[in-house]
């Protein structure tokens, strides 16, 4: 008998021991090196490579743009989401498969499909190259996927009697989405918003073509962290990086505390 209830705890231990090993190699001890790098010329070192004119304008770009992105793909990410879920139309389904294509397609692709269809010989007339629309347009092409997953199947399992019963008692469609479901949809649009925001701050190859990596300007903090390594700086690379990383951990970590704190105050009521 001992022995038959000491062995899920031995599995338990070997799966936590193959986790935590797993973790380690692939996370943690990167962001360890990535972190001694940063601070190899000392913590002056540090301090002057990310406060310098160039690091603190890529940022600057970098967070500005990334959290625009941020904003339109949760409001375009739960529209789209609405729609796969709750409307029928033709081709669906293939529209609900196009969603996941920026995932598969390399991102430079994209950068360079959105430089012939808004730069200098744009069919449309429109051109956007080498300006911060263009990198909020591309930054947009690949977040969106990340608000409409999340959302999808929330949106799926809602309960479609409480919305019937509102109807019934005489709520309007707006009251219904305001005061149920939307609630039901914060913490689900709290986290896609949130890994959109992470893959819009280091993302690389979608801007690179058409954001022109414009100091002070379009250069984002990707940019400025290759051109710190082709110039043979590498601590000052690693020090913009780990700044990056800092401002995704605590932005992830908000996000998600604000909606545990969501759910918890729903689940009150």
């Amino acid at each position: 008998m001992t022995t038959e209830l000491s062995r899920p705890a031995q599995a338990s231990k070997l799966s936590m021991g193959t986790a935590v090993l797993w973790l380690s190699v692939i996370v943690l001890l990167p962001l360890a090196a990535l972190t001694t790098q940063a601070f190899g010329e000392g913590w002056s070192g540090f301090r002057d490579a990310v406060t310098a004119t160039g690091s603190l304008d890529a940022l600057r770009v970098t967070i500005v743009v990334s959290a625009v992105v941020g904003v339109i793909s949760a409001v375009t990410g739960t529209l789209v989401a609405w729609v796969l879920v709750r409307d029928d139309f033709p081709g669906k389904k293939v529209v609900d498969a196009l969603i996941d294509l920026p995932f598969a397609l390399p991102t430079i692709v994209a950068s360079l499909v959105l430089l012939s269809l808004y730069g200098p010989d744009s069919p449309l007339h429109i051109t956007l190259n080498a300006t911060r629309p263009a990198l909020v347009i591309a930054l947009a092409f690949v977040c969106l996927p990340f608000v409409v997953r999340a959302v999808q199947p929330v949106l799926m399992e809602l309960d479609g009697d409480v919305e019937e019963a509102a109807a019934s008692l005489g709520a309007n469609n707006a009251t219904i989405f305001r005061r149920i479901i939307l609630p039901a949809l914060v913490p689900a649009i709290l986290s896609g918003t949130g890994l959109a925001f992470a893959r819009a701050l280091g993302e690389f190859g979608s801007v690179v073509l058409i954001g022109g990596n414009i100091p002070g300007e379009t250069q984002v903090a990707s940019q400025y962290i290759q051109e710190q390594i082709e110039s043979d700086v590498p601590h000052a690379a690693a020090a913009v990086s780990v700044v990056l990383l800092a401002v995704t951990f605590l932005v992830l970590l908000g996000l998600r505390f604000a909606g545990e704190a969501k759910s918890r105050k729903e689940q009150r009521i």
